[in-house]
């Protein structure tokens, strides 16, 4: 028989039990944060350095600086060349952004919808297009258009960083159309709506995140990119990452950061836009409610 203080020690060892649980399951989740937090400072390091340098006081960079200062910010206003190359930059990526998107869009319906020869041919090419070093393609396109006898442009900067680029977008447009329900399109054509119009209205917005997703991609690939470009510009067009990367051969000023700030904040605006726009969860398939 059970007597009464075996049933309360019983009984209070049963409940302490939750509370353990409870206590050990907090701990766990603090030193979860704990870690999360430890690793985004990691990565965000790089950056505060970059960005405290830029407002050093001293004519070299130095960390952590020495005294407080915009007067970096504003020298880049009496270098022409940097703001050259920043427009350089920014339209090449643009004009990426847009071609891929259109281009990407295009053969990932073509490789999803319809068969033709070669078909498993292509999907693999755009997926391999990630494992190639870029200074291979570097030199191959450097070598294709000395071939064609293409001089150096906006134009030949542009057809280069689409090797790059456009892979993106294919890949995102498939797995956009993966999960795709064709039954929606059928219904809308069984109710008398043309084939533009089912795409307008019903393909196109199933993947409408993919699509800002890989323009977003092809822009800050296109815009960052140095390895492919030292081969196809000259010393009247460099973009802006190699232009920084010249500059730093003759010159260790805080200029360099300052410029390198300039290119954070121009990252981080492109996200605040996105996470406005679309949502950038929902870009990658994400259940917003969840």
């Amino acid at each position: 028989m059970t007597t009464a203080a075996e049933s309360e020690g019983s009984t209070s060892k049963v409940a302490g039990e939750p509370i353990a649980t409870g206590a050990g399951g907090r701990a766990r989740r603090l030193l979860g944060a704990v870690f999360a937090a430890l690793v985004g400072l990691f990565l965000l390091a790089p950056v505060l350095v970059t960005i405290a340098s830029s407002l050093t006081t001293t004519s070299y960079v130095t960390f952590p600086p020495k005294g407080l200062t915009l007067h970096w910010y504003a020298e880049l206003l009496n270098r022409p060349e940097f703001l050259d190359s920043f427009l350089l930059s920014i339209g090449v990526a643009a004009g990426a952004a847009a071609v891929s998107t259109a281009l990407g869009l295009a053969a990932g319906l073509a490789i999803h919808r319809y068969p033709f020869p070669g078909k498993s041919v292509l999907d693999r090419l755009f997926s391999s297009a990630f494992a190639v070093p870029t200074i291979v393609l570097g030199i191959g396109l450097l070598q294709w258009y000395a071939q064609l006898g293409m001089a150096s442009s906006p134009l030949t900067l542009l057809l280069a960083h689409l090797v790059l680029t456009v892979p993106y977008t294919v890949r995102l447009v498939l797995a956009g159309l993966a999960g795709l329900d064709r039954s929606a399109e059928l219904a809308a054509a069984g109710l008398g709506a043309k084939a533009p119009r089912v795409f307008w209205h019903v393909t196109l917005p199933a993947v409408r995140g993919p699509l800002i997703a890989g323009a977003f991609f092809a822009l800050i690939t296109s815009f960052d990119d140095l390895t492919i470009a030292l081969f196809v510009v000259t010393t009247d067009m460099q973009t802006l990452p190699v232009r920084i990367f010249n500059y730093l051969q003759y010159n260790y000023d805080p200029t360099v950061t300052a410029v390198g700030t300039v290119m954070v904040l121009f990252a981080a605006v492109a996200v605040v836009i996105i996470e406005r726009v679309v949502g950038v969860a929902h870009l990658f398939g994400a259940d917003p409610e969840n």
